[in-house]
């Protein structure tokens, strides 16, 4: 058994991942996998959450998550990626923390109640409602030090180690109690300037974009709109090339705010500029990619998800030694 502390992370699978996925969740992976046990876990059962009615897509969609992992520089041999449906025991914890878990403390969860409102729902299925508590099932089966999320994931964390520490206080202390790992992410906007980057607004440079793709949607994304001809004074705050300078470019970053600022450069040479620095970052990646069939990510997902339920299986021993509820043993 590994003597490095746990972490459990991971994804729905609801579309391939772009650069604000790797920018907040994938690049600290693939940094973290060093120094942790890390399992990563392909959270289909709480896609289906949101996309109950638009699982055609699914398992493409699982495939094409995996592939992004291991492109983006996820270790198979390091990290354990694996299908959250085909843990059954995960479920079956989930009802356990269902017994105890307040209706009420999930509906006033504020990461609940703004992707119900992002989503446009009124009135709140049993299984969006309760996905926190599935959540905490994931974390607390494979008794995970850490879990890394961004700040509006928080509330989820808390309400998962008070979950934990109920079943803890109310049977025996066998599941460990998370933190949240919080790392420092930069903003990134989405192309039209306005909203972070989603795949449902369209505004996304996707990992598996070519050189072309990443052109085409570069050429496309707002700038000063103030600026008409190429030496006028650009004001760099307002448009979001610059600020993917920022984050893709820092050692040409000032320069290219001076230069626009005195009108010195013009938006077809910064954004080609910037064509080419997602290009570097995204080329290694586009690479890795191929090196996988369709054969070896099944291999990797199956390979995984038996290592993740030989270990849920040893935790739901516990959990059920823990409730008296092992009957015959």
């Amino acid at each position: 058994m590994s003597n490095k502390k746990r972490i459990l992370t991971g994804d729905r699978p609801t579309g391939n991942l772009h650069l604000g996925h790797y920018l907040g969740s994938l690049k600290n992976r693939v940094e973290l996998q060093n120094d942790y046990e890390s399992y990563i876990i392909i959270a289909d059962v709480q896609a289906l959450t949101t996309h109950w009615e638009k699982d055609e897509n699914l398992k493409n969609d699982i495939y094409q998550i995996t592939l992004d992992y291991l492109a983006a520089g996820i270790d198979p041999e390091q990290s354990t990626i694996f299908i959250q449906s085909m843990i059954p025991e995960i479920h079956e914890l989930t009802m356990y923390f269902a017994l105890y878990t307040s209706v009420n403390v999930l509906r006033h969860n504020p990461t609940i109640k703004a992707e119900a409102e992002q989503h446009g729902f009124k009135d709140l299925t049993y299984g969006f409602l309760g996905y926190p508590v599935s959540q905490t099932a994931d974390i607390s089966i494979f008794k995970a030090h850490l879990v890394p999320v961004g700040e509006d994931q928080i509330p989820h964390i808390e309400l998962a180690r008070k979950i934990i520490r109920r079943f803890n206080d109310l049977y025996a202390p066998v599941l460990v109690e998370p933190e949240a790992l919080i790392g420092e992410v930069p903003r990134l906007v989405g192309l039209d300037g306005n909203n972070k980057m989603s795949k449902s607004l369209n505004n996304a440079i996707y990992l598996k974009d070519s050189k072309d793709e990443i052109a085409k949607k570069i050429n496309n994304a707002v700038t000063d709109p103030a600026r008409i001809r190429k030496d006028d004074p650009g004001h760099p705050e307002v448009c979001s090339v610059y600020q993917y300078q920022k984050i893709f470019n820092p050692a040409e970053v000032a320069q290219i705010e001076a230069d626009c600022r005195a009108g010195q450069i013009g938006c077809v040479a910064c954004k080609k500029n910037l064509t080419g620095k997602i290009d570097e970052l995204l080329e290694p990646m586009r690479e890795r990619r191929a090196n996988y069939t369709e054969d070896m990510v099944k291999d990797i997902l199956l390979a995984g998800t038996k290592k993740a339920h030989n270990v849920a299986l040893a935790t739901m021993e516990e959990v059920r030694e823990a409730m008296k509820i092992s009957y015959f043993k």
